[in-house]
């Protein structure tokens, strides 16, 4: 027996275990491949707006999100926002018309895109040194390009790399991560195929060096007994993403000193 699921970019065809979507096969592989504590293939690229003080392109899978970063500079309207001791933390969320099969408008003030740029103000407020910069406001604007799950988590992957190209101070990374529980096993990094399933899961964004939580959300109930294993692959999640995003710093680090030297 079949199953259609409407994903983001095509329709996919996919087998019933008994009652429930078999989302784990027996050989303990999920619909892309992946084992239960992989991650999703990640690429990013920094600098890829030259107008921008800072931004950075990623993919997570099929996931899609660009971001870019103006500031610090004057608060220019909106005077009520002003912070005599630090600088204020405008954050954007929107999704491209084009990001999901649906073909859609989603203007920027409708109430999921509200909620997606509180989170990310929420997110890094926590994390931007904004007592370096009084009176003064920093905009970062993010973009889904591609829906394929775990939104948040590539909005709040691509900005961290923009902030950081843009020169903007932080206490440390913030990396952002699902894991859900699903077929009584906990998951990692979900994709839009695995979140339809109805399964109960996590989004944690978590600074890396000091296992500081910033933001922690879950879309249902989800049984004491399993929510530490699902909350420590998150969590491990973060650090993964960690390491492959701290090798992109790095690498564009390289390459752009190796480029003032040539010049």
């Amino acid at each position: 027996m079949c199953h259609k699921i409407r994903h983001p970019r095509y329709w996919l065809i996919v087998p019933f275990k008994m009652a429930g979507l078999e989302i784990i096969s027996d050989q303990g592989y999920r619909i892309d491949g992946r084992r239960s504590s992989e991650l999703r293939k990640v690429c990013a690229r920094m600098g890829v707006f030259t107008q921008a003080d800072g931004s950075a392109y990623i993919e997570q899978g099929n996931t899609k999100a660009l971001a870019t970063v103006y500031g610090p500079h004057e608060v220019r309207k909106g005077r009520g926002k002003i912070q005599h001791d630090r600088a204020v933390v405008n954050c954007q969320f929107s999704m491209a018309t084009f990001s999901t099969g649906e073909r859609k408008s989603r203007p920027k003030g409708d109430r999921r895109s509200q909620e997606m740029s509180m989170h990310l103000r929420q997110t890094f407020e926590a994390v931007i040194v904004t007592e370096l910069f009084p009176r003064s406001q920093i905009d970062i604007y993010v973009q889904i390009l591609q829906a394929d799950g775990g939104n948040y988590c590539a909005c709040v992957n691509a900005a961290t790399l923009a902030v950081i190209d843009a020169g903007i101070p932080m206490k440390d990374y913030v990396c952002a991560c699902t894991a859900g529980f699903i077929q009584d096993s906990p998951l990692l990094d979900i994709s839009y195929v695995e979140e339809s399933a109805g399964a109960p899961f996590l989004t944690v964004a978590m600074m890396p060096k000091s296992e500081q939580i910033v933001l922690l959300e879950m879309n249902s109930r989800l049984h004491a007994d399993n929510m530490e294993k699902v909350l420590d692959l998150a969590t491990q999640g973060c650090k993964d993403v960690f390491a492959v995003l701290d090798r992109h710093v790095r690498d564009h680090v390289s390459e752009s000193h190796a480029l003032m030297t040539a010049s």
